[in-house]
Order: structure tokens, then C-alpha cells, then sequence
């Protein structure tokens, strides 16, 4: 599976971006989705995940304030993110890993199989 991440670019604080992750030419809804986000010199932390019911899964850092989805035709996963901060800013990734992945494991990014290319989010203060 070949994902596409978009979306990213500078916003001030406070502001809005909408990210999306696509596999052109196939659905993911069989799929576990995560986005995952990783700074400079930090390590790849996990942000948000949608599982292949529906269910939804935030890091403490970001639940209120960014929510996932998937659209209906179930080809794109968004991750909404509003109230942004300069803490945010990051180079976000999406990943998707198979239906059969164990739950629990679905906040480590060993998990996923698939990867996007990432795109850049700067939060300017």
C-alpha cells in the first residue's frame, strides 16, 4: 500500500490545518490508520489512529483538539487539527496497519506496515 500525506504548511498559533492520506487507486478501509509525528531530533510519536471499526485513539497532547476521520468512500483518512501550537509543529506521517494488528499495539509505530512520506507542519508563536 503507497500512501500520500498533504496538507501540511505554516499556520500561526491558534489556527487550523487539515491533513489527508490517501492510497491512490485503493480504499483502506480494511486497514488500522494512525498519524504519527516525529520533530527534530525527537522521536516518531504517535498523534491519532482510526481502527478499520471506526473507533478513534488520541494522544493526551492532542485530544480536544485534533480529530480523525475517514471519508465515506473510505480512500482518505483526514486528521483535523485545530488550536494549533508552536509544540506542534512537526513533520506528521500517516501509516496504515492490517485489520489483524494487535489493538493495543496500534500506538507504536511498529504496527504499521505502510508509511507516507510525511508532510511539514510549522506552528509559528
Amino acid at each position: 500500500v503507497q500512501l500520500q500525506a498533504s496538507g501540511g504548511g505554516l499556520v500561526q498559533a491558534g489556527g487550523s490545518l487539515r491533513l489527508f492520506c490517501e492510497a491512490p487507486g485503493r480504499t483502506l478501509s480494511g486497514y488500522n490508520m494512525g498519524w504519527f509525528r516525529q520533530a527534530p531530533g525527537q522521536e516518531r510519536e504517535f498523534v491519532a489512529g482510526i481502527r478499520w471499526s471506526g473507533a478513534e485513539d488520541y494522544a493526551s497532547l492532542v485530544k480536544g483538539r485534533f480529530t480523525i476521520s475517514r471519508d465515506m468512500a473510505k480512500t482518505t483518512v483526514h486528521l483535523q487539527m485545530n488550536s494549533l501550537e508552536p509544540e506542534d509543529s512537526a513533520a506528521y506521517y500517516c501509516a496504515a496497519a492490517p485489520r489483524t494488528a494487535i489493538l493495543s499495539m496500534l500506538r507504536h509505530s511498529k504496527a504499521y506496515d505502510y508509511w507516507g512520506q510525511g508532510t511539514l507542519v510549522t506552528v509559528s508563536s
